[in-house]
Parts: structure tokens; C-alpha cells; sequence
């Protein structure tokens, strides 16, 4: 008798499965760059430094910051899918991050303490599609959506 009393719930919209998507695979990277054996040389991560060697998958350059990062964006995604406006803003301004950050990782010496996050080429080569790709999810999934408004 209680369920009658709910309001039927909607289904979510192809921008809210989209940035859901997205933040469980973060907050899956976040958690697997601790597991050793999935992160390989384990036992050299740092906080925040360039000498982390740490490598998810053997490939990503990690660190602990590195991980948090993940995480807590990971988590910021699943949170934001729960509207469709805030998860586009999710996807649009997450991907911006990561243009911004594949352009740093770009640009800094790799050796350098400027390297404080750290990233490596295959990082720096990951950001870019991840950015791109967020982007791409948030415009092209609301895309109908804005036109509709914009005929009103």
C-alpha cells in the first residue's frame, strides 16, 4: 500500500546514464590505482611528487593524489547524474578539466616538481580522449533537448 503512495520514478535521461558511467569508472580507476598487482612498483607511490612510479596497469603513472582525484571525481559524476542539467555540466566542465590537464602535462618537464600529480605521456594521451570524449557525451546527449527549447 506504501508503494501506491510514491510518485513513479522517471527514467533517467541518456546524459544521466552517461555521466553515471563515467563516475563508476573513475571512482573503479580511483580504487584500483591502491590495489598492487594492478598497480605496478606499488611500493614507490608518493603523495604528490614526479618520483611516484607507480603505474596503473603498468601504463598510468599514479600517485595517491592521483587516486584521490578519481575517486572524489568518480564520486562528483554519480552524484551529478541525478539531473540532466547537472549531469551535462558534469560532462562539459569534466571534460574541460581534462583538456586543461592534458595541456599541463603537455607542456611541464616531466622530471620536474612542477610534475606534482603526476602524469606521463600515456596520461597526458588518456586526458585528451577523456576529454574529448566527456564533451562530446555532454553536447551531443542534450542535444535534442536544446533545440527543443530553443523552438519555444
Amino acid at each position: 500500500m506504501a508503494a501506491a503512495n510514491r510518485p513513479a520514478t522517471s527514467a533517467k535521461s541518456p546524459v544521466q546514464k552517461a555521466a553515471l558511467a563515467v563516475g563508476i569508472v573513475f571512482l573503479a580507476v580511483g580504487v584500483l590505482g591502491f590495489v598492487p598487482g594492478i598497480t605496478t612498483d606499488y611500493d614507490t607511490m608518493k603523495f604528490a611528487e614526479h618520483h611516484s612510479e607507480a603505474k596503473l596497469l603498468g601504463v598510468f603513472q599514479v600517485s595517491i593524489l592521483h587516486n584521490l582525484v578519481h575517486l572524489l571525481f568518480g564520486a562528483a559524476g554519480i552524484a551529478l547524474a541525478k539531473s540532466a542539467s547537472s549531469a551535462r555540466s558534469y560532462l562539459l566542465g569534466g571534460g574541460a578539466v581534462y583538456l586543461l590537464l592534458w595541456l599541463y602535462g603537455l607542456f611541464i618537464d616531466h622530471d620536474s616538481a612542477a610534475n606534482f600529480v603526476p602524469v606521463n605521456t600515456a596520461d597526458n594521451w588518456l586526458h585528451f580522449f577523456l576529454g574529448v570524449g566527456m564533451i562530446a557525451l555532454g553536447a551531443l546527449l542534450t542535444r535534442d533537448r536544446a533545440r527543443t527549447r530553443a523552438a519555444r
